[in-house]
């Protein structure tokens, strides 16, 4: 792997008015290129026959690398262009990506963009949820892996490709030829690997001139039931945000960095992905399964000790478990910051990591709509405690006062509201009109449904979300009043507060906590009386709170709220039940329109009238079996 350092310097924006000197300079001026196209290229012709990626298999120690260096890399994705344009391919036309972390899937991500519209699909979801997502963007081309790779895959992919009318060409990742496999009639089958070495590599056979405003990639971005919601990303949303992140860090240099963030998530694909390419850095991708990988933790330490790996980027609750996983004789020295995202990270957990590992790590801000950020601390300072930063060079950030879809006032510095944004960097709003007419304030302003304030310094401050605050009899409790304190004892690993359904209250606030592991752990009780020591809002103290092994992640290891929410109802329904004597059994679900649903089995159907008694101040929805 041949690195040179780079020779540039990078925009310290170590304040406010620094941001606002640096925006004087016209934005096509600073950001001259407008597609993730234009991107790759660049790279290429910068830094040429360097490693772009390195793919490690199973993250084993010193397991071989499988390399593709830069100029490979543009070669691939003309190639893949060049293979969808034969497949009748054009600019609005949909390529659905469901993949792990593969080479291969960079090759399909950025030559997806290059043809036509790129979608990653997690490809842990059910097959269900992948078909409403694919018949959603109506796709034309599934990239998949082949069923010599993963049988349970190929499982999926079976269940799928007859259920999306639009679809036209399958395209394998495999090591078999493609008329091996059996598909319905009228469904074209390529080996991927095979196919795109058959292409041009130098330029794009369509002839296509991409735009900044062309769509370059659909994400799904909502939950696994109810309709897909689908945020549309442009070429420049993408690309003011890679080109962002490379200027702001090129004094950082070059080098090798570990990647075990998702393909399908933005987080992974632009920051991770593509900013990193830009930078002239080497991605070394650990596993097809990156976090989940059994292998990939436990090896951490060893793997950045071997690529003399610099910085990395990751989530909390990955920063949390590596906190745990001793670095024995690894030299870790060449490691010096971290980049955080997707959830706020616990100050406790970023404090204790540090000092551990002296090292700095910098918690930005943002989401899929952003293009990966909207927020990010100064490159060469931390950000005051709490803050996740100020707002990005050349976009517009505001704190306010909202009724529905109007922006009634500004909110003052220090004061709590809904954090807007708008800029270059902002999607192109939703597939669904449902979607898009909740998602913008004055037909102007994209409405995070973040709760948050701003310091005299631009420095953002979030609060919480605004559809996770607990309303405890109309009173509005936001979880992060529970949650960080509970997160500051020392037993505790992670806390997570919810909403519990009360007869009284409506809501009443609960916590669910994992510990680390001690001789000696804390009981629930023991946890509820530090609450009241560290809680000075009394309606904010948890009414229980409730020890489990695990907190419920998303496939890119998010705190999934719903999943604890449910658990709250079913308890609290069962609880009442059990006070009856009524013996059931009971699942929770959420419903948009309906609110929580507990389905209720009662082992004797004669104890229904009293059941729906026992349950009917819960304001809970009741489905009896």
């Amino acid at each position: 792997m041949s690195i040179t350092p780079s020779q540039s310097a990078s925009p310290t924006l170590q304040s406010l008015a620094e941001i606002q000197t640096y925006e004087k300079v016209p934005l096509s001026q600073r950001y001259p290129w407008e597609s993730t196209f234009d991107l790759i290229r660049q790279s290429a012709r910068l830094y040429q026959k360097d490693a772009a990626i390195e793919f490690l298999p199973t993250a084993a120690p010193d397991e071989e690398t499988i390399s593709v260096s830069f100029s490979q890399l543009s070669e691939r994705v003309h190639q893949t262009a060049n293979l969808l344009h034969t497949l009748d391919i054009t600019s609005t036309d949909t390529i659905t990506i469901l993949l792990p972390n593969l080479l291969e899937t960079h090759f399909a991500l950025w030559g997806a963009q290059a043809a036509g519209i790129a979608s990653p699909i997690n490809p842990l979801l059910e097959p269900e949820h992948i078909v409403e997502i694919m018949n959603t963007t109506k796709a034309k081309v599934l990239v998949a892996l082949g069923p010599d790779l993963s049988e349970e895959m190929w499982g999926k992919v079976k269940k799928v490709i007859g259920r999306v009318p639009t679809l036209q060409a399958l395209l394998l990742v495999s090591q078999k030829p493609a008329h091996m496999v059996t598909v319905p009639t009228g469904v074209r089958v390529e080996n991927f690997v095979t196919a795109i070495k058959q292409q041009p590599d130098a330029h794009l056979i369509s002839g296509r001139t991409i735009h900044g405003d062309d769509i370059a990639s659909y994400f799904h971005t909502g939950g696994t039931t109810g309709h897909p919601k689908v945020a549309r990303l442009t070429h420049s949303n993408i690309a003011f945000v890679a080109q962002l992140s490379a200027d702001t860090t090129a004094n950082k240099g070059r080098f090798a960095t570990l990647s075990g963030l998702p393909l399908f998530h933005i987080f992974g694909t632009v920051v991770a992905g593509i900013g990193t390419l830009l930078s002239g850095r080497t991605i070394v991708i650990m596993t097809p399964e990156g976090f989940r990988s059994p292998n990939v933790l436990p090896n951490w330490w060893h793997h950045v000790a071997r690529f003399r790996v610099q910085g990395f980027v990751t989530v909390p609750t990955i920063l949390g478990v590596l906190l745990q996983i001793p670095v024995d004789d690894n030299d870790i020295s060449c490691l010096t910051d971290i980049g955080c995202g997707a959830s706020p990270l616990p100050t406790g957990l970023k404090n204790a990591f540090e000092e551990k590992f002296n090292v700095t790590i910098s918690n930005g801000y943002g989401m899929t709509e952003s293009s990966c950020l909207l927020a990010r601390p100064p490159t060469d300072l931390q950000a005051p405690d709490g803050s996740v930063g100020r707002r990005l060079p050349y976009m517009e950030m505001r704190i306010a006062e909202i009724v529905g879809n109007r922006l009634i006032r500004t909110c003052n510095a220090g004061e709590v509201g809904i954090v807007l944004a708008r800029g270059p960097h902002i999607f192109s709003g939703y597939l669904s009109e449902e979607d898009n007419a909740k998602a913008w304030v004055d037909h102007d302003w994209f409405n995070t449904g973040d709760m948050g304030y701003l310091d005299g310094d631009g420095n953002l401050f979030l609060t919480g979300r605004a559809k996770d605050l607990i309303i405890r009899g109309g009173h509005n409790i936001d979880p992060a009043l529970i949650e960080e304190p509970l997160s500051r004892h020392p037993a505790v690993a992670m806390a997570v507060a919810v909403g519990q359904p009360d007869a009284y209250a409506g809501e009443v606030p609960v916590a669910y906590v994992t510990l680390y592991p001690s001789d000696n752990p804390p009981s629930e009780e023991q946890l509820i009386d530090y609450c009241r020591t560290q809680i000075s809002e009394r309606a904010a103290i948890p009414k229980r709170i409730e020890i489990i092994d695990e907190i419920p992640l998303t496939a890119v290891a998010k705190v999934f709220k719903p999943a604890l929410r449910n658990r709250a109802t079913e308890y609290v329904v069962g609880q009442a039940l059990q006070e009856n004597n009524i013996a059931a059994e009971l699942s929770a679900s959420f419903d948009a329109s309906r609110g929580q649903i507990a389905k209720v089995r009662l082992e004797q159907a004669s104890n229904k009238p009293a059941a729906e008694e026992a349950l009917e101040n819960l304001p809970v929805a009741l489905e009896f079996d």
